[in-house]
């Protein structure tokens, strides 16, 4: 039962605050770049979306929201792991998922110039890098996934360590963040 738990909460919780990450990125790039945030989608039963007009800087503004979406997680995970170290797994997974949401949205949405990769593609962004870019994210978010599969209950073998106090808090905080983006949320 608390594997299920986890198993949903960090699916809620993640997918959630993946995309708000990646579009702050988008507002921040905006912003330095003196661009206007227009508007913010973000809701749990939409993909998310930043509109910038004016958009001086598109590049900068559509890189952003990837690159940030990596890195805040990462500085997160060690923040985490210095801060309160036997939750850090949780953070682990979360980084994972940022790493391989942004790196396969990157790595394979050039094929159908989808979002972002059609935006990067519009304003001259080399396929290639951005296929680097998913080259980069998606094994390393394997990777990161794979060192934490036990604890969150991703394992078959019966080392699989669930901790029931974890696995409400992680599911309490996705349902918080599920009803928040319910009811605040912009869904466009």
């Amino acid at each position: 039962m608390h594997q299920l738990m986890m198993l949903i909460g960090l699916c809620i919780a993640n997918w959630l605050a993946m995309m708000l990450i990646h579009e702050l990125g988008h507002i921040l790039g905006a912003l330095v770049t003196g661009g206007q945030v227009n508007q913010l989608i973000w809701h749990p039963l939409v993909l998310s979306r930043t509109d910038v007009l004016p958009n001086p800087s598109p590049l900068i503004v559509v890189w952003a929201g990837p690159l940030l979406g990596v890195i805040l997680p990462i500085i997160i995970t060690a923040l985490t792991r210095w801060l309160y170290r036997p939750a850090c797994y949780i953070a682990v997974f979360f980084t994972g998922f940022c790493l391989l949401a942004n790196g396969l949205y990157l790595g394979l949405g050039w094929i159908d110039q989808i979002g972002d990769a059609g935006t990067m593609q519009t304003h001259g962004t080399p396929i290639w890098i951005m296929i680097c870019f998913g080259l980069l994210c998606i094994p390393s978010g394997l990777y990161l996934w794979h060192r934490v599969s036990q604890q969150v209950g991703l394992s078959r073998t019966k080392h699989a360590r669930v901790q029931p106090t974890h696995a409400r808090l992680v599911l309490i905080i996705a349902l918080v963040c599920l009803a928040v983006g319910l009811v605040v949320g912009n869904h466009g």
